[in-house]
């Protein structure tokens, strides 16, 4: 008699948390997985305490390490990030503080950078002035969930961070959130494409219409694969996406290689200026750098002629994340940020064009230490795709192409979908990119800046290992 009464409160307890797990709107992952989840979570906690047990180290896992991941889970919740005993990082690179860092008193915000031009040769008729140097990546529709695209737009809104589309095409549930976004052109150019898969200047009209597009990117490669065009697996192409895209329902999306119409140095910028004429704003291009003598033969095309040169360029790193991808291509081709983004910078400014050409740089740049190095190699924005991932719930599964993602980020079931609230999500979205300005100009005003704007190369030192210590080299 006394087992059975203990069985029953035994399953009392069960049935009391499975109940509270599936009405709570938290945690994606209790709502999925109710009463089972609660293992990630007591790991998660209790895994700090046990670290000296574990056969892995908070820095070893790939692609990104658990002491990044509590960093964007910290501050998406609006906890505590400070760090207590001593740091765990052994760091690549460290920046100069300033005998004298900033006082409270003279901070300042970020001034925010125009892209685009209101007069000459390229002008637009509506410049878009950036007022936020961290900013949402292109992610599309049908590669996240609607759940997922909500939150991020209301998140962007709320934080006052710009937000790309991504390849899929423009959705309601990128515009219902109010955020600025940028509308991307892949090349299969969905969401502009004709019948017959080429640009439609009416659509583009159509879209540039909507007062939340502020500018156009045309997708020439992405970090993950570059070579490549992106891949939807037919299961998620639902009817809803294939209207979007203009593809149809049901089957494999895979965009071309390029642009059947981009072949030449000329034809992109050819393609600019269409894109610009039509819409009225701004034209930036997504690119992985291969071999730098094209970026040079381009810049130098832009300097001579400026009415084909790009009002910005975002330059995508070789270890860019994506939803599906060959592994040769993820693995071994393209230069990383590292290597390209100095190139970039480098080339552009010999060329005269710092002023005309604004550079976004993005590749698992998700803690304000690669923020912040970027800034001072010469981007001008950094943009993140996995970061607001992580921000949504995201876990690392690896489960993105599947339509299986635990958390609901990237599923096409429905049931998964349900558990990530949009509402608390855009919470957790906003948090992450305000905790990203607030310790990006931490590291400023330790430098003796102002704000983020003010970083220069000379303000980050790489550290080289070797056998007898550690040397540093100026950046």
């Amino acid at each position: 008699m006394f087992a059975i009464i203990i069985l029953l409160l035994i399953a009392a307890g069960i049935g009391a948390v499975y109940l509270h797990d599936v009405r709570q709107t938290n945690h994606t992952i209790l709502r999925n997985f109710p009463v089972i989840g609660h293992v990630r979570y007591f790991a998660e906690t209790w895994g700090e305490y046990m670290r000296q047990y574990q056969y892995l180290p908070d820095w070893a896992e790939r692609p990104f390490n658990r002491l990044e991941r509590s960093w964007v889970y910290r501050s998406s919740k609006g906890v505590s990030n400070l760090v207590s005993f001593g740091s765990e990082n052994v760091p690549s690179f460290i920046f100069r503080n300033a005998a004298f860092p900033i006082l409270d008193s003279e901070k300042r915000p970020f001034p925010g950078k125009m892209i685009g031009i209101a007069t000459g040769d390229g002008a637009c008729a509506a410049p878009y002035l950036a007022t936020s140097f961290f900013n949402i990546s292109g992610m599309s529709y049908g590669a996240l969930s609607h759940a997922a695209v909500t939150a991020l737009s209301r998140g962007a809104k709320s934080a006052g961070v710009w937000m790309a589309t991504g390849e899929g095409g423009l959705s309601t549930y990128h515009l219902q959130g109010g955020a600025d976004l940028i509308m991307q052109i892949g090349t299969a150019k969905y969401g502009v494409r004709d019948e017959q898969g080429h640009l439609s200047e009416s659509r583009l009209r159509e879209i540039a219409a909507h007062p939340q597009v502020k500018m156009f990117e045309v997708k020439l490669a992405q970090g993950a694969k570059p070579g490549k065009g992106g891949i939807l697996p037919g299961h998620k192409v639902t009817a809803e996406i294939a209207e979007i895209r203009g593809i149809p329902q049901g089957q494999d999306s895979i965009s071309p290689n390029r642009h059947i119409d981009i072949g030449s140095i000329a034809e992109l910028g050819a393609f600019i200026l269409r894109v610009r004429s039509v819409t009225g704003k701004p034209v930036g291009v997504k690119f992985v750098v291969g071999d730098p003598s094209f970026v040079e033969n381009w810049f130098a095309d832009c300097a001579l002629h400026p009415q084909f040169c790009p009002d910005y360029v975002q330059v995508d790193g070789g270890e860019g994340g994506t939803g599906a991808a060959p592994a040769s291509l993820a693995d071994y081709v393209g230069l990383p940020i590292t290597q390209a983004l100095p190139i970039v910078v480098e080339l552009r400014d010999r060329h005269g064009l710092k002023d005309r050409i604004r550079i976004i740089a993005s590749a698992k740049l998700v803690t304000p230490d690669k923020v912040a190095w970027a800034l001072c190699m010469g981007a001008d924005f950094i943009s993140s795709a996995r970061g607001f991932m992580f921000s949504l719930g995201c876990i690392q599964a690896m489960k993105c192409g599947s339509g299986n993602c635990p958390t609901g980020v990237t599923a096409s079931d429905p049931k998964l979908i349900a558990g990530l609230d949009p509402t608390d999500k855009s919470v957790r979205v906003s948090n992450y990119a305000k905790r990203m300005h607030d310790e990006v100009n931490i590291i400023a005003h330790s430098c003796g800046l102002t704000d983020a704007s003010g970083f220069a190369p000379w303000h980050v030192t790489e550290i080289e290992r070797g056998v007898g210590g550690f040397r540093a080299h100026a950046g």
